[in-house]
């Protein structure tokens, strides 16, 4: 005899809505962008409001001193029926004024422009690869190169750089674009070497560097491939500075006489050509020149700016 069992049913048992909701949506897959160094600072350096303005002020300066001589309506030298003394104020035929031969300063000012522009990128180009090259071997080397190379940077550092251009530029073909951009920067790469050679001492003792000597990478291949492209952030923005002081230095050579030769338009001579016009109330003849230098100057002192806060890791732009 068997025996048998009934089963009641009991009450629903209601699930919780977390329990019975289920996501039926398909999983969607998070794509990550991985950025290097240098477009991490280009991101950070389009952040910087005033490096973006000073970029495009020095960008319309470049494009001024490209097309400028092509569009000017007059010969920077000389102008046909114009004054032999005294010069006009600024007019809607002459912008700028004329200066004391009649000659248009506009005209002056902009075929002014790529001389002084030439003479300030090509010589701190210079400066940069040859303290770029001496401060890498230096730092990299050490010992004994290293102690004969500084040594040669402090005897740099114990002329004075001012006497070092004047007496250069008399003796080395004065009055020459060409001998003045050689002569800033032969003299000029001394701080660029000792900031190359700074870079390399704390850099060549780091994680990644120790990493590639242990799996016997060259140490040719570590200087130029490792340590050299982390140690050019500090560098770009000492040059754009250098670059500045070239475009300041240009002037005040050409000021003195001792620069680009009087009969070419730069913005040196044509504040030398201005002396004495201040006191005698012809103002327009220094100050367009003065002005277009100091807005390059400020311009490239904001990208300058801009580049160091770009390229400083620790920056929060």
């Amino acid at each position: 005899m068997t025996s048998r069992t009934e089963v009641t049913p009991g009450p629903a048992v209601e699930l919780p809505a977390a329990v019975v909701d289920i996501d039926t949506t398909p999983d969607v897959e998070v794509a990550l962008v991985s950025l290097n160094q240098w477009q991490l600072a280009l991101k950070r350096f389009l952040r910087h409001r005033m490096a973006l303005v000073g970029l495009a002020v020095f960008s319309a300066i470049i494009l001024i001193a490209i097309i400028g001589p092509i569009v000017a309506p007059y010969n920077p030298i000389d102008i046909p029926g114009a004054k032999e003394q005294g010069g006009d104020p600024p007019t809607l035929q002459h912008l700028f004024g004329t200066d004391d031969a009649g000659r248009d300063v506009f005209t002056n000012v902009v075929n002014g422009a790529h001389v002084s522009l030439a003479v300030g990128l090509f010589a701190t180009l210079i400066a940069g690869f040859i303290g770029v090259i001496v401060g890498a071997v230096s730092g990299a080397a050490g010992g004994a190169v290293d102690n004969l190379l500084m040594r040669i940077v402090d005897v740099s550092f114990a002329v004075p750089l001012l006497f070092l251009i004047l007496v250069a530029a008399v003796f080395f073909g004065q009055g020459s674009m060409l001998a003045l951009i050689l002569v800033f920067g032969l003299l000029q790469w001394g701080l660029i070497a000792r900031l190359v050679r700074a870079q390399f001492l704390s850099l060549r003792e780091t994680d990644f560097v120790e990493a590639a000597r242990a799996v016997g990478v060259s140490n040719l291949r570590i200087t130029f491939r490792h340590i050299l492209p982390n140690a050019l952030g500090p560098v770009i923005v000492v040059m754009t500075l250098l670059m500045a002081s070239n475009i300041v230095l240009e002037a005040f050579v050409s000021y003195l006489n001792f620069g680009i030769a009087a009969t070419e338009a730069t913005w040196g001579n044509a504040l030398s050509n201005s002396q004495g016009a201040m006191g005698d109330g012809n103002w327009w003849w220094a100050f367009f020149p003065g002005l277009c230098i100091a807005l390059t100057v400020i311009s490239i002192n904001f990208i300058g700016d801009g580049l160091h806060d770009a390229l400083d890791p620790r920056s929060r732009i």
